[in-house]
């Protein structure tokens, strides 16, 4: 399993939604559950699927799923 599919599998997982299509340009304004504290869930999340975990900076520059893939790829190099 890719990057991206492990990825949606923790999106469709932490918003209990199977229909989540990931695109590099979508926000927390695309999906309705998608707030502050699921937000943390989804992070500690794919930390816990990736293994490793996020620093502050890198969490406060996070725009949009593509931004959240390159910090993934970057961590997983």
């Amino acid at each position: 399993m890719d990057l991206r599919e492990r990825l949606t599998n923790v999106f469709r997982y932490v918003f209990h939604d199977d229909s989540i299509t990931l695109n590099d340009d979508m926000t927390a304004d695309d999906i309705e559950e998608w707030d502050s504290l699921s937000h943390v869930n989804l992070l500690l999340a794919i930390e816990l699927e990736f293994g490793f975990e996020f620093l502050q900076r890198e969490i406060q520059d996070l725009e949009n799923v593509g931004a959240l893939v390159r910090i993934i790829e970057s961590k997983l190099a």
